[in-house]
């Protein structure tokens, strides 16, 4: 346990600096968003951290599609896996089993999304993506999610989008708060926060573990697939003069669980789908690191931040012979970003990214690429915002050198214009791209799994075009259409004679259109309402993309008591029918199938006991529907958590 010492020792030392999530303008009527759509509120702007590498860029500003996902939304819904809240987000999809859980956003592939943590690139350098299912919610912690491509501003993987989870700051919300609580199949689940300031400077610590014993995967399977995650996080920052800041963060993430396998007896009838195997277990464990400092010039109007970064992740896959599978992924990213604000309408940022990756494929056994490889990219970025009364401009391009491929330049424009003090429309396009990962270029067991050097990046185009509606001073609309291609889409073959799986780009091209609707409102004086809908026609040469819906809908109806004694939640998310692949074929070659749409319910109440301590309680899958979110895989019936929360 080398690495939790390691952790516990950069986390109660982190001295980090993090963005806050809300801005004070006391002379500004506010927009309270969440969805592109504004909601008239109290004089508080919110503001967007990952929409630009400079400054934070305030919400009625910002000329392309966002979600945010407040503290007390995480609260109101009792999140405790932030892939659930996901869900309520349009244009994004979920799907997971056992040890990976992957999102889609604008039916990209789950690797053409940017997920940040405290600002820390957090993907497996080796698997190309990251695993939301380890991302554990942190008391006062929110969300932001932008859809559409983000290659100008954030290089390879941000074709869909960007996720960003920021953890609350010392200073933002201060004092020691905890929650511990217990249910059905053998769930235990707690937190821990503590976090303070000072003039000059603040602090947090966190800690989350979440267990349970789990419940069967396998269609009629008896073994439970359980899991246990443990996560320590610090951040916080100390202001060492007026004009330099610098900052720190740490995070430790470990899960450890059950999973089975497929059946590949080819003389068995369960062949290719999931079956009981006692004594398949998996664990994951990542370290990340961030240290950066700020220094502000020309009465803080121009700003230079230079940041360093790393990501550890180590993976296995163990049976009772043994380990079966291990992977170790590395990432090192420097930062140089220079912020200038022009004049008060006018910002120009330009930023430089040095980024290596490492892996290494650590499975045992002879017919292994087990050979080290390093990935180099140098990445160049400007970016211009324009921010009027009536209008909002954007523009962004960035260059890429490769040291493996051909270099990539990606650009994003986009322009907000409001009509009225009620309306606002909004156009934004731009291009992305992703690089060729590690074992789609270098293979992975000999035999099973051949890699392809010869592969080159896939790459994005795509606009859309919106409407942000308030709907008196009480709720607000948001829709969006959007369009995107991508060409030379990496996809798995099995050529004959031998049909060994083996990575090619695509010659044809792969489509995603779609709308996406949400709508925020406040029935009555205790009752709010958000809601959420998408429709997807992602297709590849006129056939359904995997693992996509076309129709994904949520609803969350949130009641509070005055003062707000109590509060109630419900919420109701819908994942349509969904095209999938399955290796019930003895060649291996991968049969399409489609998984049936479920709806899930969930309920969850709170009462307050005292005035700084709460009971809980929720039921999740409330009518236990029985789904499959991949093929074979059962996903969790009903279950159901008590427990208690206290803030000081």
């Amino acid at each position: 346990m080398k690495n939790l010492t390691l952790l516990g020792s950069v986390a109660g030392a982190a001295l980090v600096w993090a963005v806050p999530a809300w801005a004070q303008d006391p002379g500004a009527v506010a927009d309270d968003c969440s969805d592109g759509g504004c909601i008239v509120g109290p004089a508080i702007v919110p503001i967007l951290v990952s929409a630009s590498r400079g400054q934070s860029v305030t919400i009625r500003d910002y000329t392309g599609s966002f979600s945010v996902i407040t503290a007390e939304q995480l609260e109101d819904r009792q999140t405790r896996d932030i892939a659930d809240i996901l869900r309520d987000i349009p244009g994004v999809a979920v799907a997971g089993v056992a040890g990976q859980t992957q999102i889609r956003l604008r039916g990209s592939e789950a690797n053409h999304v940017l997920v940040l943590v405290d600002g820390i690139e957090v993907s497996d350098p080796f698997a190309g993506e990251f695993d939301v299912g380890t991302l554990q919610a942190e008391p006062g912690a929110r969300l932001e999610v932008l859809r559409g491509p983000q290659s100008a501003l954030y290089g390879s993987d941000a074709i869909g989008g960007v996720v960003a989870y920021e953890s609350a700051s010392g200073r933002s919300l201060p004092g020691f708060a905890a929650r511990v609580e217990g249910g059905t199949q053998g769930t235990i689940n707690g937190a821990a926060r503590y976090g303070t300031s000072g003039n000059d400077w603040d602090a947090a610590l966190s800690a989350v573990v979440v267990s349970t014993d789990g419940q069967p995967n396998a269609r009629n399977g008896v073994r439970d697939i359980g899991r246990d995650s443990y996560t320590l996080a610090g951040k916080g920052s100390v202001a060492v003069s007026d004009t330099l800041t610098l900052r720190a963060a740490a995070r430790f993430i470990r899960t450890e669980g059950q999973s089975n396998d497929s059946d590949f007896n080819p003389a068995s009838p369960t062949f290719g789908f999931t079956v009981d195997s006692p004594g398949v277990t998996y664990t994951n464990e990542a370290i990340y690191a961030l240290v950066g400092a700020r220094l502000k010039t020309l009465d803080g109007r121009w700003t230079h931040d230079l940041s360093a970064q790393i990501a550890n992740v180590d993976r296995e896959t163990d049976s009772p012979f043994g380990l079966t599978s291990a992977s170790e992924g590395d990432r090192f990213k420097a930062s140089y970003v220079s912020a200038l604000d022009v004049a008060d309408d006018h910002n120009l940022t330009f930023a430089a990214d040095y980024e290596v990756e490492g892996f290494r494929n650590a499975t045992p056994g002879g017919f292994v690429f087990d050979e080290r490889r390093e990935i180099e990219q140098v990445g160049l970025v400007g970016e211009y915002r324009y921010s009027g009364q009536a209008l909002d401009f954007s523009a962004a391009i960035r260059h890429d050198f490769n040291d493996l491929f051909r270099d990539a330049t990606t650009f994003r424009v986009g322009a907000g214009w409001r009509v009225t003090d009620s309306t606002r429309l909004r156009a934004a396009g731009g291009s992305g791209v992703k690089n060729p990962g590690f074992f789609e270029l270098y293979g992975f067991v000999d035999g099973r799994f051949i890699g392809n050097a010869s592969l080159r990046p896939e790459k994005s185009n795509g606009w859309e075009v919106g409407i942000d509606q308030r709907l008196g001073n009480l709720a607000s609309l948001a829709v969006t259409y959007f369009d995107s291609e991508l060409e030379g889409e990496i996809f798995t073959t099995f050529p004959p004679p031998n049909f060994i799986a083996t990575p090619a780009n695509r010659t044809t091209v792969s489509e995603q259109r779609g709308v996406e609707v949400s709508l925020a409102a406040q029935l009555a004086e205790q009752w709010s309402l958000d809601a959420a809908y998408t429709y997807l026609d992602a297709e590849e040469n006129g056939v359904e993309e995997v693992r996509r819906p076309q129709h994904i809908a949520s609803a969350a109806l949130t009641w509070s008591a005055p003062r707000d004694a109590a509060s109630a939640t419900l919420v109701v998310r819908h994942n349509g029918a969904t095209p999938d692949v399955a290796f019930t074929d003895p060649s291996f070659v991968p049969v399409r199938v489609q998984l049936d749409d479920y709806t899930l319910v969930n309920l969850n109440a709170r009462v307050k006991l005292a005035q700084r301590l709460d009971a809980f309680a929720r039921v999740e899958n409330l009518l236990d529907e029985r789904y499959e979110q991949v093929f074979s895989f059962v996903s969790p019936g009903r279950t159901a958590v008590v427990g208690i929360e206290a803030r000081f």
